[in-house]
């Protein structure tokens, strides 16, 4: 006669899956690894070296140019010189950040050999992988608050502070500048989810942390080939890239919100895919790294 033993599985007294990893734990870690600190004093540096560049220059105006575009308007305030630095780094320098904080999270711990262990000790994939997401994403929002932030500083200082003139004629009152610039960068944060949950996937696909994050800023890079080739028509609507200057609308005398929201909603449907993606794949994933 065979006798069947059920086997019982209880967790260790006082364990609890959701209190692993801590959201505080990963976000020091993260803090002290040089590439944070290189990529914040980049983004730092960048409004200096514009303020620079435009007293060497005389000013960002061009000669029998009667147009007038943003960049001729960065040394009319302060608030004008943070407008100019999000403008010059929205299609690509701020993607790095994004790209380097979320495709490097996961599979740097695969590089180093530490995911195993991290998983034995034991923090389940699911909670292991929402902690890393999260402080990606926290970091990827702080680098895009850094730079306006210090633009708006050195801006202020080197123009003084008055109200946002725009290129399209008139200006904002002084009161209403932070506001839009908040919005700014709050829609220019939701673009760039589409190229975090790019470097999310891939992080959770490979060992290798500049396979993801160069595939992430490669694979942005395409989206905003593709969206030149203008014979695509009505299918660029579909491109992340294509939306990712309509945060211009806020800058307007009238707020306009038809591009953001348009744009904002493309972006948000692919990370949620790619977000998706990544988890389902880490969780039949084979660790051995």
């Amino acid at each position: 006669m065979t006798t069947t033993t059920a086997k019982t599985t209880t967790a260790a007294p006082g364990y609890r899956a959701r209190h692993t990893l801590p959201l505080r734990v990963e976000a020091v870690r993260q803090m002290k690894r040089r590439r944070t600190l290189v990529m914040g004093g980049i983004l730092a540096a960048l409004p200096f070296v514009l303020v620079v560049a435009f007293a060497i220059g005389g000013g960002p105006d061009g000669p029998g140019d009667t147009r007038i575009t943003l960049m001729d308007t960065a040394t009319a305030s302060g608030a004008n010189f943070a407008a100019t630095c999000l403008f010059v780094s929205a299609g690509f320098l701020l993607v790095i950040p994004v790209a380097l904080f979320c495709g490097d999270t996961v599979a740097s711990e695969a590089s180093w050999s530490s995911l195993r262990y991290l998983l034995a000790a034991p923090v389940p994939r699911a909670r292991l992988l929402w902690s890393k997401l999260a402080v990606a994403l926290a970091f990827s929002a702080a680098a895009m608050v850094l730079l306006p932030l210090v633009a708006l500083a050195v801006g202020t200082m080197a123009y003084g502070w008055g109200p946002l003139r725009l290129p399209t004629g008139g200006s904002l009152a002084a009161a209403d500048t932070l506001p839009r610039l908040a919005l700014v960068v709050a829609y220019i944060f939701v673009s760039q989810l589409v190229t975090a949950g790019l470097a999310f996937w891939l992080s959770t696909r490979t060992d290798a942390p500049l396979g993801a994050v160069g595939g992430a800023v490669g694979l942005t890079i395409i989206g905003n080939v593709l969206d030149a080739v203008t014979a695509l028509g009505s299918w660029r609507d579909y491109l992340p890239a294509h939306w990712q200057f309509a945060w211009a609308d806020a800058l307007q005398p009238h707020l306009e919100w038809g591009g953001m929201a348009k744009g904002a909603a493309v972006s948000v449907t692919y990370a949620v895919v790619l977000f998706a993606l990544a988890f389902r794949g880490f969780a039949r994933k084979d660790i051995v790294s």
